[in-house]
């Protein structure tokens, strides 16, 4: 399953959600699917702007991937991997999947995600969903998501206006997503929670429908919505499943030692799905 992972100005959770993909692109190539043949070594590499970066432990990046040009990890050389899209990129040819992560694109001016959206890239994940191509927004991600018009509802500034920053956990809900594929609805898992403007609205007609679709890809557990939310909602998916968005961070929860690896599933689950689907 090979990611292409949108990067845009200012945002800044891209390489934790390309670690994210390339962990769960490794786990899925190694013999007993725990990741195990990760090494720890961290190796510079090179993003789409040209601009040179180490993994480190102060960054985040790279935690558990010795290479994120995606060689290493039982992956030959040659293997094509998961990598960065430069916002005004248009071809997403060779990707399975897209992920547009969170980390206040164009420095939420205007409206966090509004400006995001008319990047040229954006154009190209619009019809790379419409083909059914899995697209998965985080936080930032789901907000420019929305804007897009790819999912429905907005995501409006959290009801107390503080920016919140907390491990929380989620209720796994009922839709039909090959995200979800790794889990039970029902299932509760625990994932970080970091945003100021994560508050799902949706006009009561919307919020219907989008319940009456089983459009619910997670929710926030009993007595922690920590913004509001309507109907406690912390992701949706669109009304075909193969775009799924949500408000906290999954990209966070795929190493044992963050304290959670229940976000690996959702990286892992189209690739589990297409297999599924090939057997």
């Amino acid at each position: 399953m090979i990611w292409g992972v949108l990067q845009f100005p200012g945002s800044c959770d891209e390489r934790d959600a390309l670690n994210a993909c390339l962990i769960a692109e490794r786990s899925l190539n190694s013999r007993d699917g725990t990741g195990g043949a990760l090494s720890s070594t961290r190796n510079v590499v090179e993003d789409p702007t040209g601009t040179v970066f180490e993994p480190s432990e102060q960054s985040g990046v790279g935690h558990g991937a010795d290479d994120v040009s995606g060689r290493g990890g039982g992956l030959s050389d040659s293997a094509p991997s998961s990598r960065l899209v430069w916002h005004e990129e248009t071809d997403l040819s060779g990707l399975d999947g897209i992920v547009v992560p969170g980390g206040f694109s164009y420095g939420d001016y205007l409206r966090a995600g509004a400006i995001a959206r008319f990047s040229p890239a954006m154009t190209s994940v619009a019809r790379f969903a419409a083909n059914g191509g899995p697209v998965l927004g985080i936080c930032n991600g789901f907000q420019v998501l929305c804007e897009s018009g790819l999912l429905p509802g907005a995501l409006l500034t959290n009801e107390r206006t503080r920016f919140i920053c907390r491990q929380g956990d989620l209720v796994v809900g009922e839709a039909d997503s090959p995200f979800l594929a790794g889990y039970e609805a029902g299932q509760t898992i625990s994932v970080p929670f970091k945003h100021q403007s994560g508050r799902f609205f949706a006009p009561p007609e919307l919020l219907e429908q989008i319940e009456a679709d089983n459009q619910v890809a997670f929710r926030y557990a009993s007595g922690q919505n920590p913004n509001g939310s309507l109907n406690d909602i912390a992701g949706v998916t669109n009304e075909a499943g193969n775009v799924l968005g949500l408000m906290p961070h999954p990209e966070h929860a795929v190493e044992a030692f963050s304290g959670s690896t229940d976000g690996l599933a959702l990286f892992q689950g189209p690739a589990l799905t297409t297999a599924g689907a090939g057997a």
